[in-house]
Parts: structure tokens; sequence; C-alpha cells
């Protein structure tokens, strides 16, 4: 198949990786950071300078998985005209609550079918090939997107139309965001009161609080390394923005999808928003 990937960075790169290792011919187009476009045209991929070019070359799938939601309509809104009819949009993207609904839209006009998988996992866990897909589609696009969503996917869910899936995939953030944030917290806590940090993490794990974050927090702390959880602070807050939006008037849950968002607005307006959120338990 001829494959095009708009926005190979951090965790596209390894879903282009395995959608090229899996007999596909691979082109992507440069964006602001060139180490994992370099990388990914070693890897055997065909780079190409414009949105023009990368729709000439008989695309039978296009991938996004690009910052945000204004980004993703801003392209869709630019290539839909150029793209062939038969091209299939695989969107892995995490959207605000109705930005892939506003994507399909996009596309419709043009008669291109257009599929959203948000995933759960990260940059490794996108290498691996063992990503958890969270999907929005028609039932015949579903069926369509198969055959490329097994090549990043450890296993997949169709959910139902679009639009489930950026929701569901919210919902996974809302709880996998939270549970890294007390990790993070109960880390710095610890520190302050003076508790064995090693000690701690092994009642931890013997408790119901035991989870993916804690380990792959916790574990590397023990070892000097704050970068367990490969997740950027400002991508964390424009999760959290996304998510708060979402859970208006959903009582409970929207006073702590605020609070969380609170903590990283903070540390961004500190100028930490490059960090990953795990490098926050140095800074006040």
């Amino acid at each position: 198949m001829n494959v095009g990937f708009i926005g190979v960075g951090y965790m596209g790169y390894g879903i282009a990786k395995n959608v090229l290792k899996n007999g596909n011919n691979l082109f992507v187009i440069a964006n602001k950071k060139r180490a994992p476009i370099d990388k990914i045209v070693s890897d055997g991929a065909t780079e190409v300078n414009s949105y023009k070019e990368l729709c000439e070359k008989n695309l039978d799938a296009l991938f996004f998985c690009v910052t945000n939601t204004p980004i993703a309509i801003s392209i869709a809104e630019n290539i839909s005209i150029l793209l062939k009819e038969k091209t299939l949009i695989i969107d892995v993207t995490t959207h605000n609550q109705n930005g892939s609904i506003r994507m399909e839209q996009i596309f419709s006009k043009q008669k291109i079918n257009y599929v959203e998988c948000p995933v759960m996992g990260g940059p490794v866990q996108a290498e691996e090939g063992v990503c958890g897909g969270i999907v929005g589609a028609s039932e015949e696009n579903f069926k369509k997107s198969e055959i490329y969503l097994r090549t990043f996917c450890k296993d997949y869910f169709h959910f139902g139309e679009v639009g489930k899936g950026a929701k569901s995939k919210l919902l996974n953030n809302f709880l996998s965001l939270g549970t890294a944030t007390y990790v993070i917290e109960l880390i710095k806590s610890a520190k302050k009161l003076d508790i064995d940090l090693e000690k701690l993490f092994a009642v931890a794990k013997l408790g119901s609080g035991n989870s993916t974050a804690l380990n792959r927090i916790f574990d590397n702390v023990l070892k000097g390394d704050y970068t367990g959880f490969k997740f950027s602070t400002s991508n964390t807050l424009k999760d959290l923005t996304y998510i708060h939006e979402m859970l208006k008037d959903v009582g409970n849950a929207e006073i702590l999808a605020d609070v969380k968002k609170s903590f990283y607005k903070k540390a961004v307006d500190n100028g930490n928003g490059e960090l990953f959120i795990s490098e926050l338990i140095q800074k006040e």
C-alpha cells in the first residue's frame, strides 16, 4: 500500500515505523522536528516537501498524528481538496470532544473516508507496535482500516461512529493522567516528609494503588531517572483542557479535571511545558 503520514514526531515515529515495517511504501512530510523525520527516512520512508507532492503519491491511506485539533483541522482543510477519493484517513490525533466529527465533515465533502483511532500507550509502545486503538468510524470504514491498525496496535476497539473514539480516549486519559498525577505528588510529598522512597514503593505495589503509572514513574525515580512517564507537560495541559471541557456539568468529574488541569497550567506558566510530567517531581 502507499501510505502517507503527517506528524512523524515523538509519538508518530513509532507508528510510522511499524506501518513501514509491514511492507508498505511510506511517504512523510517534513515538520519542525528533524530528528524523527531523518530517522524514518533512514528506515526506508520517502520524504516529500509539500502536501501537493504527498497527495500525488496515489495514496491508499493517510495518517494524521498531530499536536491538537486546530492544527489537524487546518491541515485537513488544505489537503482534502488534493486527495483522491479512495484515500482512507486514519487520524491518531487526540482531539477535543468534537474535533474528529469536524474532521470527518471536512473529508466527507470530498467523498474521502475517515477513521479516528487515538491510542493508549506512549512512544515506547508505539515503536513496539503494542498500542491500544480507540476507534470511531462507520462499520465499513472500520473494516477497511484494520489492515493498518494491526501494524501498530496490540488490540483495538470499535466504539461506534466518529466522535465516540475521541470521547473514549479523553476518558481514558482522565484516568491515566489522574493516576500519574497522584504518583508524582506522592513522591514529592514523600521527599518532603523524609520517607524512604524504596520502602514506600515496595508497600505501594502491594496495595490497590499499584498501577502502570506507579511502576513506570517510581522504578525510574529510584534509579535517578525522572523521565519514566514520557508525556510532556504541555500535552498534558492540552488533554486536560479538552477533558475539562467535555466533563462540564458532570459533577465531581468536572471538579477533578479542573484541579488536575490547574497543576499543569501552573507548570507550563513557570516555563516547564517541555518537561515530561514525571520530571516535575524535581520542581516546586
